[in-house]
């Protein structure tokens, strides 16, 4: 059970945590801020929420950021090679899995993966430079080598991409206002006030991409302390109960590194 602000020293209880934190956790974390914002009086936690690598570029170059949480494991190597995140310390809290939304009313009448090849379909996804971007790619290639599908599959998709957004929340933005016939992103994305704005198409688990969401302490954060103890509830039970209800898949506490 997680054991509220016992191990914040007096010092840090008043104070400000910037946790810097990949867009498709934007809710999730937000209910976990104020859980936790209740739990440390005076604390107020700040979220900077955007594409894991401009989160990592920006901390980089110096933004007062006090924790990292990633959309992939990449992102965060390339934290720990860059010297701001200590190579022992990134910790997996939550798993995701990507699913490919419709508008609502389903224009282009798509009914299976099959229909993102069709002529005319007009497709948005993240940037490839993102990794909801990168995992939306690596499962079209599953697709292509598969016979169901055809290896010309990829190509033939990728070319009704009509724009490639910066996240996934931009991604389920133009799908939301009908701007586009499908776009691809985490489930977790679709899980609240997005259910009933949005159709779903489910994608097998063989053709899925399972991602991994590793969160630490940057390392010059002056709220060290502070930062560990937000790690730690995100790591908790509670925690994980909460990302849960958001989507995310539970991450075994034998799993956590």
């Amino acid at each position: 059970m997680y054991a509220g602000n016992s191990s914040v020293p007096q010092s840090e209880e008043k104070a400000e945590l910037h946790v810097f934190a990949a867009a498709s956790l934007s809710e999730a974390f937000r209910t976990l801020g104020k859980a936790f914002e209740l739990r440390h009086p005076g604390v107020g936690v700040r979220f900077n929420f955007g594409g894991s690598q401009q989160l990592v570029q920006q901390i980089v170059q110096g933004a007062d950021a006090d924790i990292f949480a990633s959309a992939n494991m990449k992102q965060m190597g390339i934290a720990v090679k860059s010297g701001v995140i200590d190579i022992s310390l990134p910790k997996v809290f939550a798993r995701n899995r990507l699913v490919v939304i419709l508008p609502k009313n389903n224009p282009a009448r798509l009914a299976t993966l099959n229909d993102l090849a069709k002529p005319g379909v007009k497709l948005v996804l993240a940037d490839s430079s993102v990794p909801a971007g990168q995992y939306a790619v690596q499962i079209l290639e599953r697709c292509s080598a598969m016979k169901e599908f055809g290896s010309s599959f990829r190509i033939t998709v990728l070319k009704n991409v009509v724009s490639y957004e910066e996240n996934v929340l931009a991604v389920l933005s133009k799908v939301k206002l009908d701007e586009c016939d499908a776009g691809i992103v985490y489930a977790s994305d679709i899980t609240r006030d997005s259910t009933h704005e949005v159709m779903r198409m489910y994608i097998p688990d063989d053709l899925n991409i399972i991602a991994e969401y590793p969160i630490a302490p940057v390392s010059e954060s002056r709220a060290k302390k502070l930062a560990g103890a937000f790690i730690e509830y995100v790591l908790s039970d509670e925690g994980g109960r909460t990302l849960s209800d958001f989507g995310f898949m539970r991450v075994k506490q034998s799993d956590k590194r």
